[in-house]
């Protein structure tokens, strides 16, 4: 229950930040706060992440698959798949990310970006690409050095609940 409430405070801070850029951000276009260096731009994101496949309409591609994902980490939570907190955190965040840029899909056509790196000259992002690529690095990390198969474990697989209690 608590990754659920987490998720949601996720997504909701991530809309609000977009819906800010939206509102305010996109008629500035772009607020320089260390010139050259990093800056708050508006852009409509109508790709995949950094704006892949923008040259044609895979919104919905993309909304299906975020269901899918959160499905499967919805599972995978509830089957207790995930080991240990990096773990199931790593999930929590991938699937906030996914969903807040879904949510910008399917209520605009096109994610809302506004972080914009420009020394580097990164792509713009968003709150939900951040979840979404922190959670991925936790997932590696997690995955590299705490998994355990099951013979290793030496135990069967708890439920996250049964878990959390014991953390």
């Amino acid at each position: 229950m608590l990754y659920i409430v987490f998720a949601f405070i996720m997504i909701a801070l991530d809309q609000a930040v977009k819906y800010w850029a939206f509102t305010s951000l996109q008629a500035q276009q772009t607020i320089p706060l260390i010139e050259n260096v990093f800056h708050l731009t508006y852009v409509e994101n109508r790709g995949a992440a950094f704006s892949m496949f923008a040259q044609f309409d895979s919104r919905w591609i993309f909304v299906t698959l975020a269901v899918v994902i959160s499905i499967v980490i919805e599972v995978a939570l509830y089957k207790g798949w995930m080991q240990s907190a990096l773990g199931r955190w790593s999930l929590v965040l991938v699937g906030a990310g996914a969903i807040g840029n879904a949510i910008d899909r399917v209520m605009r056509g096109f994610v809302v970006d506004l972080f914009d790196f420009r020394l580097i000259h990164f792509p713009v992002f968003n709150v939900a690409d951040i979840f979404i690529c922190v959670g991925a690095l936790l997932f590696v990390i997690y995955f590299l050095f705490l998994h355990k198969d099951e013979e290793q474990a030496g135990t069967s697989h708890n439920t996250a609940s049964e878990r959390d209690t014991n953390e």
